[in-house]
């Protein structure tokens, strides 16, 4: 049995240098510093004069003593471990295999969690992210595959502690639903999901054939960060945009009334529309799509290395054939491929739950080697 602590502790000093590369990553020295900067700041006088910058601070101060305390807890593991090993072959005790074996497997986890972490180094990637579901051409079948698609990332945000909230949801005329759009508020939320942005490919039995005839449906994911209302990066002026107001439908429970309420703004100069029908007031609503219409102007200029907002044409993306990002296939056989990773599983079920981890790490992954599959 000795055999086995033996093997462990030499995976664990593998292990070691791997851990120690992650401080550097994480730039821990660094972390500590800028946590003694908050907490002087939170110290001084008159810091809750401004509520809600002071909020601000002491939400940083929150996310940085987690990340410290983070490394700390995976170093304490290791030594943990590196200590049964040693305590077992003096005393030829194997009761603590089981617990060595789980421990090891969940500081493997958490360690490659956090390397991924590090990967998210872009301007926006520590932002909450704003998600929109689009049915392509095809009614209800691509309706349905809307909403297939919009569960599927909601149970993925629940999986990872992520909260979502409701801007906008318009049902399908049979079912599903024609558009939808979600803020996924957390930590690195749109470094996370940043790579599901594209068109999903759907081949399946239709359920609404009475032939059962295979059907291929389109839906596209967009997904852009939220960006604070107080960046400087784009001045939206009420004559950039038109404002249409409508009365609420779909998912939006008690917040759904019979007054006009519901926003839309249209900004002229591009094209793009957003809409806002769950808050409570019109007020409110348009204070929303401000906030969409913002992030989503800043992120195309970035995206596009353009000079001003007003460089911005109004493309559209189709949703069609050979613009897919991934293809999930329901039958002859079961199989979800994403076309620029090559990464794909073939429990469809899991993945339509939320289990999107792999395709995500694999987009994380080649966006940091560069390492593409070549269509």
């Amino acid at each position: 049995m000795n055999i086995e602590f033996d093997n462990y502790k030499q995976k664990l000093n593998d292990m070691k240098p791997s851990l120690d590369g992650l401080s550097e990553s994480l730039n821990l020295e660094g972390l500590k510093d800028e946590l003694e900067r908050l907490h002087a700041m939170q110290e001084a006088p008159g810091f809750w004069d401004d509520p809600e910058k002071s909020q601000k601070i002491v939400v940083k101060t929150r996310i940085t003593e987690s990340k410290i305390e983070r490394y700390h807890k995976m170093l304490s593991a290791w030594e943990d471990m590196i200590t049964i090993c040693e305590m077992a072959a003096e005393e030829d005790d194997d009761s603590m295999l089981s617990e060595l074996k789980e421990g090891f497997e969940n500081l493997a986890e958490e360690m490659e969690q956090c390397r991924l972490e590090t990967l998210l180094t872009g301007h926006y990637d520590k932002n909450n992210a704003l998600m929109s579901f689009h049915a392509g051409a095809g009614g209800t079948e691509a309706q349905d595959w809307c909403q297939m698609l919009y569960r599927m990332y909601t149970r993925w945000a629940e999986r990872h502690g992520f909260t979502y909230k409701i801007m906008d949801y318009q049902e399908g005329d049979e079912a599903g639903l024609k558009s939808a759009d979600i803020l996924i508020e957390g930590e690195n939320a749109y470094g996370f999901l940043k790579g599901e942005n594209g068109v999903h490919r759907l081949v399946r039995v239709s359920p609404f054939d009475a032939n059962a005839r295979r059907q291929t449906s389109f839906s596209a994911i967009e997904v852009i960060p939220d960006i604070e209302n107080d960046s400087n990066d784009v001045e939206i002026r009420p004559e950039d945009y038109e404002m249409q107001v409508f009365r609420s439908s779909g998912a939006g429970g008690q917040h759904i009334n019979k007054t006009s309420s519901a926003v839309r703004l249209i900004h002229k100069a591009t094209g793009i529309v957003v809409s806002c029908q769950t808050e409570r007031s019109q007020f409110q609503n348009k204070e929303t799509c401000l906030r969409m219409l913002r992030s989503k102007l800043v992120e195309i200029k970035e995206r596009e290395h353009l000079d001003k907002i007003s460089d911005i044409k109004g493309v559209q993306q189709k949703i069609e054939w050979g613009s897919q990002i991934r293809n999930y296939v329901f039958m002859p056989y079961t199989l979800v491929k994403d076309t620029r990773t090559g990464c794909e599983s073939s429990n469809v079920n899991a993945v339509m739950d939320g289990a999107l981890d792999p395709f995500i790490e694999a987009y994380l992954n080649c966006l940091s080697s560069g390492n593409w599959v070549q269509k």
